[in-house]
């Protein structure tokens, strides 16, 4: 498993540095707004998927090993088209209301905070639609446990992301928020068309279910995590709805750079998580299964705290250096965020800990008490405090949600703080499983 995880962590830091080169060349050709342009649309567009995701998101990798893939594969299709054919009638209705009727509701935030930037609903919805595909042959693969070729395809996707980035910007002269989300659409396109050589011997597998019978049971795991995932998105969008009410797209754009960067050290828990999650959903043994849970828990939050604190203390004079001027006041967004940084990654340990469980409505309930304490966190923290306030909302959110599903697995399986703690036991079996790789 430490073998997959390491893997999986090569192929999130590559990832990493290809973000912190696109992020590069999108402030220094993009410029701050246009980069926040982008930063909304792909929020809105990782919005949208909850709906597509009820059946077709990660609880894929649940249902894989029990589950006839034919019939999954052929309700993730049917369904991804369905939503997106909703979502493209209710842009097609919306666009009917007058703007002196949504006005009223949207004031508060300021006048210029529509939910998708003009001109970029098409591009939204296609977005939606094949990273929707894209998503069922990963998803698929973990729940294989094929974790490796899960890595690689991810390689393609955002590898050809960044090169086609820089082909719209310096072949094709577009310097505005089109060059990313184009990019975008390039990235999930290919990695899509790869990602169906790798899937398509599993539909010769013999075998398949009542179609509603497991589309009944796909809908109940896939709502409570869709739901927490909706309300977790809805965190983090009304922090940008209420900067870009205050401040406009620019400041957006520096928010939304400050998180793309703090996303670095959550490539620890998020490579560690994504292997829990598909090694504990082929387990049928809690104990294991709370085990694993644990030891990881301990790695991801320490490696995350060493490195966003390395990511704290790189002066102002480099972030202005690296992303101009316009971007200086990252280091001070970033110190804020940390906390939140370090709480996210242990939250993901547990949160997938109980995805693979089938217990996912204690992410739901954990999303509830984070959006309960973002609500008044941003209304009293923003205003006076602009972007720092942002990211001290977002800690405060990270520790209640940790909070409470760490009591809840507490509870549940009867173990203590000092489980917590770093013996000498797993200090050797850490250094033992590294070695081991390495020797590999």
């Amino acid at each position: 498993m430490i073998k997959k995880i390491f893997g999986t962590f090569g192929t999130r830091v590559l990832n990493a540095i290809c973000g912190f080169i696109t992020l590069w060349f999108g402030s220094h050709y993009l410029g701050a707004e246009a980069w926040g342009v982008g930063g909304i649309v792909l929020l809105d567009v990782s919005l949208l998927l909850i709906g597509v995701e009820l059946l077709a998101g990660s609880g894929l990798i649940y249902f894989t090993p029990r589950k006839s893939f034919r019939t999954l594969f052929r309700i993730s299709y049917i369904w991804t088209a369905l939503i997106v054919a909703f979502y493209a009638l209710m842009m097609y209705v919306f666009s009917f209301i007058p703007d002196s009727f949504t006005h009223h509701f949207t004031r508060f935030i300021g006048e210029e905070a529509e939910f998708i930037p003009e001109g970029y609903h098409s591009l939204v919805l296609l977005l939606v639609f094949i990273y929707s595909l894209h998503n069922v042959n990963l998803t698929t693969l973990l729940g294989k446990e094929r974790v490796g070729t899960n890595n690689i395809l991810f390689i393609v996707q955002f590898m050809t992301q960044l090169c086609s980035m820089l082909v719209y910007i310096f072949v094709f002269n577009i310097r505005d928020a089109h060059a990313f989300v184009y990019s975008l659409l390039t990235g999930y396109s290919v990695g899509y068309i790869c990602g169906l050589t790798q899937i398509w011997p599993y539909l010769k597998e013999k075998g398949e279910e009542s179609y509603l019978k497991t589309i009944k049971e796909m809908f109940q795991f896939g709502s409570i995590i869709q739901l927490s995932t909706l309300v977790s998105m809805l965190n983090r969008r009304l922090s940008f709805l209420i900067i870009k009410g205050f401040w406009g797209n620019a400041k957006v754009g520096v928010y939304n750079a400050t998180s793309q960067v703090s996303e670095s050290p959550q490539m620890i828990g998020i490579s560690i998580a994504m292997v829990q999650f598909s090694k504990i959903s082929n387990l049928n043994d809690n104990s294991a299964a709370v085990r694993i849970t644990i030891q990881l828990l301990k790695i991801a939050t320490i490696l995350t705290a060493i490195c966003i604190f390395v990511a704290c203390i790189i002066p102002t004079s480099v972030y202005s250096w690296l992303f101009t001027a316009n971007f200086a006041a990252m280091r001070v967004v970033m110190i804020s965020l940390a906390p939140g940084v370090v709480f996210q990654s242990a939250r993901m340990v547990l949160s997938h800990y109980f995805s693979g469980v089938n217990m996912p409505k204690h992410n739901l309930y954990g999303a509830l008490v984070g959006l309960a304490v973002t609500i008044p966190s941003l209304y009293f923290l923003i205003p006076p405090f602009g972007m720092v306030g942002a990211g001290i909302s977002a800690s405060l959110t990270h520790l209640s949600i940790m909070l409470y599903q760490w009591i809840v697995f507490k509870k549940h399986n009867n173990v203590s703080l000092k489980e917590l703690l770093v013996t000498k036991d797993d200090v050797k079996l850490f250094v033992s499983e590294v070695k081991a790789v390495l020797g590999k």
